[in-house]
């Protein structure tokens, strides 16, 4: 055999491959479809490919028919009075599209948000905020790079128009962590913006080339690994009674609440508290005595998403859950910094113009208002839909009027201590 036909032998499958792997790529056809049983499948899975990607969820926001929850591990909670089984249960006007994942704060919601921004001009959205996001290093190297996405991030890039505040600090905060710098063109792209440069029309065409492979990344892979709960929505469902009551809805979610936690003194689920608590308990107790959530960069992250919601003038209802004050007691967790850190949210919130607030803060020792320490259960889920049903009874935006500070990005805003009421 001559030196070219072996080298062809060798080299050639590999060329052929790259070759059909890139006629994929750049192929104008579509490979996977996103049917509304797909998407329904999405809106319950939780999915990272779903919270990176765009395609999926963005389907579903350009319907009337899904409302996006933004949050994090507590939408995982699948009970019978978990928001998708209500809406399901009662065939409410709209569908929650969970968006969140044990791991997801406020700066993937914010590039979630942007990245569907076409379909979510005056719109309606649920967000909950937990305090435990507000820790003093903000969200972790480790849990943001699990959700961080290359393609919603080249997508906000190539967006950027005017600089503004809110800009520069998205880039400068993006910076900080290694799974972005790593990409040493968005590292480039970043660095620009951070100082107040726009990105130029070349700059943007490398950014539209970047999307280009990552749309069709998502378009074949998105929905992999995509385990909707509908089986277990249907399963919780048929607890409820047929017509929506709210007392016989607080009785059943009490009754529950208390069957399934008969086994300690805190109303944590007895498999969370024989899993998760019983190996290490003698370790927890007095352990979150030094915990603080009044000073943290989470509160600019979230910022961001405020300034978000603001540009795509939507109406937000924004739901702040307890801590189990069993727990808490137990763990030392004090009580009155959880109520400044109430103060302090609400404060940004409000004095900004974003006053759709359900602040379950004081609610923390009610009786099966919690399913574990920290994620709200039962009673809890029952108590927030009294707001959220009304709330999304229009999914359209009332249109209200937002006046946005640039001083909640600041590090002052971020080190600051409320004054106790």
């Amino acid at each position: 055999m001559s030196f070219k036909k072996k080298l062809f032998t060798t080299v050639g499958p590999l060329v052929l491959a790259f070759g059909i792997l890139g006629g994929i790529f750049l192929s104008p056809f579509k490979f996977s479809e996103t049917s509304p049983k797909v998407i329904e499948e999405a809106s319950t899975s939780m999915a990272v490919n779903v919270i990176k990607g765009n395609i999926l969820k963005n389907k579903a926001m350009a319907t009337d028919t899904y409302v996006p929850f933004f949050g994090s591990s507590e939408l995982s909670r699948f009970n019978a009075f978990h928001p998708s089984v209500l809406a399901t249960k009662y065939d409410r006007n709209y569908r929650p599209f969970l968006l969140g994942a044990a791991g997801t704060q406020s700066l993937s919601q914010f590039l979630m948000l942007q990245s569907m921004a076409d379909e979510m001009v005056g719109k309606k959205a649920v967000f909950i905020i937990s305090p435990q996001w507000f820790v003093k290093g903000g969200v972790s190297k480790e849990m943001f790079s699990l959700y961080f996405s290359p393609l919603q991030t080249y997508q906000w890039a190539k967006n950027v128009e005017q600089i503004d505040d809110s800009d520069i600090y998205t880039a400068q905060r993006l910076l900080k962590f290694s799974s972005v710098r790593s990409d040493t063109t968005m590292k480039t792209l970043l660095s620009q913006i951070a100082q107040g440069k726009p990105l130029s029309a070349t700059q943007k065409k490398m950014c539209q080339m970047k999307l280009n492979v990552l749309n069709r990344e998502d378009e074949l892979f998105g929905h992999l690994g995509m385990l909707g709960k509908q089986g277990k929505i249907k399963k919780e469902a048929k607890l409820l009674p047929p017509t929506y009551d709210l007392g016989q809805l607080d009785k059943l979610a009490f009754e529950i609440g208390q069957e399934s936690t008969k086994s300690n003194q805190f109303q944590i689920t007895d498999k969370f508290y024989q899993k998760r608590i019983v190996p290490v308990q003698k370790s927890l107790e007095g352990s979150q005595k030094d915990f603080d959530y009044r000073q943290s960069p989470e509160f600019a992250d979230f910022q961001l998403f405020l300034s978000e919601v603001a540009r795509l003038k939507m109406d937000v209802l924004f739901v702040i859950p307890p801590v189990n004050a069993r727990w808490s007691e137990y763990t030392g967790l004090s009580t009155e910094m959880l109520d400044q850190f109430s103060l302090k949210i609400n404060q940004q919130l409000k004095e900004q113009g974003f006053d759709q607030v359900l602040d379950f803060t004081q609610d923390r020792g009610e009786d099966y208002f919690m399913e574990d320490t920290i994620h709200i259960g039962w009673r809890g889920w029952v108590a927030m839909d009294q707001e959220v049903a009304p709330f999304l009874a229009d999914t359209k935006s009332r249109g209200p009027e937002y006046q946005l500070d640039s001083y909640y990005f600041s590090k002052e805003w971020g080190k600051a201590l409320p004054t106790a009421k």
